[in-house]
C-alpha cells in the first residue's frame, strides 16, 4: 500500500485495525481513527516486508505508541531494545538523540529518523566544546551525561544516565564529585538523592519547565483527591509540590500500582493518554504541555520513511566510537 493509498478507510481497513481500536479507543475518537487507521494497516503491512521494528518513546502520541510501536518506553528502555533487536531496520519515534543512541548500540543497521528536525532543547543546550571547557574548569571529575544529548556530547562523556538511572549511575563510580549534564533540575533531583557532590549544567526541558507550583495548587483546590506525579525534569518547586517523583517508566508504575482516583502525571502529555488507555477506571487530569519536537513524528511521516528507506541516520565513526563506550557503560550498569 502507497502513501496515497493509505488515505482510504475501507471495510478490509476497519477490519485488520480494529483489534487496535480496542486499545485506543478511550482516547482517540472514532473521526480521528478514520483517519489513522488506513496509515497504521499500511505501516504495519511494510514492516515485515522491510524486516523493520519501531521503537517508541512514551511521548509518542496513542495511534503510534500503541497500534505502531512494537517496542515502547522510556529512554532507557529504548536503548536497551535497540541493543536487543534483531530487526534489519530500526525506526525510532521520538526525538533525533534517541536515534543516534540507536544507531550507536547498532552500527551496522539502519536506523530511520522519521523527521531529522525533531530536536530537544535540552540536547541542543550543551556542545561538545562546552563539556570539553567543563572539564577542564573541574579537572578529573568524571562527566555524568543524560541522554537527551547529541553524540558528539556523548563522545566527551564518561558515562550516560536516563531519569530511571541517574542517581545510581552517579553512584556507580565510587567518586565524591561529578560533572553532570545538561538538564539542571535532574541534576538537582539526583543532589537530593545521593551524597555525591553534583556539579550541574542549566539546561532545560521546554516542556517539564513550564510546570510551576502554583498551577499544582490550583488543580489540588479543584480535586481534594488528586494525586500528583512529576518527572524530575520538572523545577525543584515542582519536584517539592508533588506526591511521587520519578522517571517516565517509574510514574507508569506508579499508576498502575497505585490506581489512583485523580492523577495528574506532571510530563509531556501524550505519556497520560498512553497510559489512560491502559488504566481506563483512573481519571487523568491534563494540563496539556506538549513537546513540540516529539508532535513532529506522525503516521504518514513514519509510513514514507519506511516506504523510502530514509532519512538515516548516521554519525562519524570518530565520534560513534567514543560515545558508543559511555552509553554501553550506562546499560551494563543499568
Amino acid at each position: 500500500m502507497s502513501t496515497m493509498e493509505a488515505f482510504d478507510f475501507t471495510e478490509e481497513i476497519a477490519r485488520i485495525t480494529a483489534p487496535l481500536y480496542e486499545r485506543v479507543k478511550t482516547v482517540i475518537p472514532e473521526a480521528e481513527w478514520l483517519v489513522h487507521a488506513p496509515y497504521v494497516a499500511a505501516i504495519n503491512k511494510l514492516k515485515v516486508e522491510r524486516n523493520a521494528v519501531i521503537l517508541a518513546h512514551n511521548y509518542m502520541t496513542p495511534e503510534i505508541f500503541h497500534c505502531v510501536g512494537d517496542l515502547c518506553g522510556d529512554s532507557l528502555a529504548l536503548a536497551k531494545m535497540a541493543q536487543d533487536t534483531d530487526a534489519e531496520v530500526i525506526l525510532l519515534a521520538g526525538v533525533h538523540f534517541m536515534a543516534e543512541t540507536a544507531k550507536l548500540l547498532n552500527p551496522d543497521k539502519t536506523v530511520l529518523m522519521p523527521d531529522l528536525g525533531a530536536g530537544c532543547t535540552l540536547a541542543s543546550s550543551i556542545t561538545g566544546a562546552d563539556v570539553r571547557a567543563l572539564k577542564v574548569a573541574h579537572p578529573g571529575r568524571p562527566v555524568v551525561t543524560y541522554v537527551n544529548t547529541s553524540a558528539e556530547v556523548k563522545a566527551e562523556s564518561d558515562i550516560c544516565c536516563t531519569s530511571s538511572n541517574a542517581v545510581k549511575v552517579v553512584e556507580s563510580l565510587g567518586v565524591d564529585e561529578v560533572i553532570m549534564i545538561p538538564d539542571e533540575y535532574l541534576s538537582g533531583f539526583v543532589a537530593s538523592q545521593t551524597k555525591v557532590k553534583i556539579i550541574p549544567w542549566k539546561g532545560h526541558c521546554v516542556v517539564h519547565e513550564a510546570f510551576t507550583a502554583a498551577e499544582i495548587a490550583e488543580y489540588r483546590d479543584m480535586y481534594d483527591d488528586i494525586a500528583v506525579i512529576a518527572h524530575p525534569e520538572c523545577p525543584g518547586e515542582v519536584r517539592d509540590a508533588a506526591d511521587f517523583v520519578g522517571s517516565t517508566s517509574a510514574m507508569i508504575d506508579w499508576v498502575r500500582t497505585h490506581k489512583p482516583k485523580r492523577v495528574f502525571m506532571v510530563t509531556e502529555c501524550s505519556m497520560s493518554d498512553n497510559v489512560a488507555a491502559e488504566e481506563p477506571e483512573v481519571e487523568f487530569i491534563r494540563p496539556c504541555n506538549l513537546c513540540p519536537y516529539m508532535k513532529m513524528i506522525t503516521l504518514p511521516k513514519i509510513l514514507a520513511a519506511l516506504e523510502t528507506l530514509e532519512p538515516r541516520v548516521e554519525i562519524p565513526e570518530d565520534v560513534a566510537r567514543r560515545a558508543r563506550v559511555s552509553v554501553e557503560r550506562m546499560v551494563a550498569v543499568a
